[in-house]
């Protein structure tokens, strides 16, 4: 059985005195759930929300890391500092890094591979822009970013990779792709494993769907059948929104 995941990406937002008092609301409403609850605040306060949540089902997660263990690359953290802190998964690849820092597959695949290295959790992101999908090339982008960010990996180390889909056209811009659109591609991305790997690997594989997920919708896409959770933004840094949105899964 795959398992169920939510995930809330914090990206750049939270103090620690707003991470503590999020983490707070979150521990104290969390729902009895079957799905894994996993939460990323900003690095510098990750220790204190892994403190936070010590008592409770929810991981704490980073957004990123370095590929080189350690060395000089000011401002970067490796999978060692996040170990070290507790931290056990890590996303890789979401698109704001690759548009906004220049992370380009060949970056992404290294740093798979380290975090891997060190029996880190990967969550890794990928996904088509709107000029891709509205020349119909959606299918080619995601299938290019899956070959070049994990079909090197041996078949075994898939146990430690969560894929989060995101169509960019869909991140914060209040647009979202309908849930048949998110089906289709979730479909098409475990066929895709399937073939370079085996049907096995692909069926044990969770995907989730990472573009404007709000409690309003929630429900709906998390019915498909290849729909595993979601990888959430801004719904995540409302405590009632994120609570709505793990209950619906």
């Amino acid at each position: 059985m795959r398992s169920k995941i939510v995930a809330g990406n914090w990206k750049m937002n939270k103090t620690l005195t707003e991470t503590n008092t999020l983490l707070a609301e979150l521990t104290g409403k969390l729902p009895d759930t079957d799905a894994e609850v996993m939460v990323a605040p900003t690095f510098v306060n990750l220790a204190a929300a892994v403190q936070d949540v010590k008592s409770s089902s929810i991981e704490v997660i980073a957004q990123n890391m370095h590929f080189a263990e350690n060395g000089a690359y000011t401002g970067e953290i490796s999978a060692d500092m996040l170990l070290d802190i507790g931290v056990n998964t890590v996303i890789i690849g979401h698109s704001e890094r690759r548009a906004y820092f220049g992370e380009t597959d060949e970056i992404l695949s290294k740093k798979i591979i380290s975090a891997l290295d060190k029996n880190l959790r990967v969550v890794f992101c990928f996904g088509e822009e709107l000029e891709d999908r509205k020349s119909d090339n959606h299918f080619n982008v995601v299938s290019n970013q899956l070959k070049n960010g994990l079909f090197n990996l041996k078949p075994e180390a898939w146990t430690k990779i969560v894929l989060a889909y995101e169509p960019v056209w869909a991140i914060g811009t209040g647009e979202t792709a309908s849930p048949e659109q998110a089906q289709e591609m979730h479909s098409f991305i475990r066929k895709t494993i399937a073939n370079e790997y085996t049907t096995k690997i692909a069926e044990a594989v969770s995907i989730l769907y990472g573009g404007s997920v709000k409690p309003a919708n929630a429900k709906e896409i998390f019915s498909k059948v290849d729909v595993d959770g979601g990888l959430i933004g801004g719904a995540a840094l409302n405590a009632d929104d994120f609570i709505a949105i793990i209950k619906a899964i």
